[in-house]
């Protein structure tokens, strides 16, 4: 499809990943921590996802994690603000390593549900993004956790909770691919 000049110059970026069923492999050998802090360290390569939209692992605590991601206009929606599904994406990851960092080996989970507040709109020029994602409540079966996203200023710009279903490890060894 050809445009017409008045939009300028076509831009493109490129993204390489690693294999996500090996990293998941490798997963399965380490406890939830130890396999956040692998990706924070760069000793294990980040989700397809995570290098799609360039998010990255700063911090590692019991229960809590501290992400970031460089915006850009590649990010915008129609309406030249950054699209909320990125910040969804940062909401949601923060809360689920968050989540991964109290996990056994082999242990998984899948999000139930998530509620995503937008406080304020997110530009290309604003720099990079901060969340800060932890555990509200760990169940047995079900878990609760809360994140929010800060600008380089320190500007909340987004809130999340969500509901996250803990997967048993001899269930997800049996059923995995």
């Amino acid at each position: 499809m050809t445009v017409p000049d008045p939009f300028g110059t076509a831009r493109s970026r490129t993204t390489t990943w690693h294999d996500p069923l090996a990293t998941r492999a490798a997963m399965a050998e380490m406890s939830g921590r130890e396999y956040v802090e692998a990706l924070a360290s760069g000793r294990i390569g980040p989700p397809p996802m995570a290098s799609l939209v360039g998010l990255r692992v700063t911090s590692v605590g019991e229960g809590e994690v501290l992400i970031a991601c460089e915006v850009d206009e590649a990010f915008y929606n129609p309406i030249g603000i950054v699209h909320g599904g990125l910040l969804c994406t940062l909401l949601d990851t923060a809360m689920g390593l968050s989540l991964q960092t109290l996990l056994p080996p082999g242990s998984s989970f899948s999000t139930i549900e998530i509620k995503v507040n937008f406080l304020k709109a997110v530009r290309a020029g604003d720099g990079h993004l901060t969340a800060r994602g932890h555990v509200a409540k760990r169940g047995s079966r079900v878990s609760f956790t809360e994140a929010e996203v800060h600008d380089p200023g320190g500007a909340l710009v987004g809130t999340a909770t969500s509901s996250l279903l803990l997967h048993d490890p001899s269930v997800t060894a049996r059923t995995a691919p």
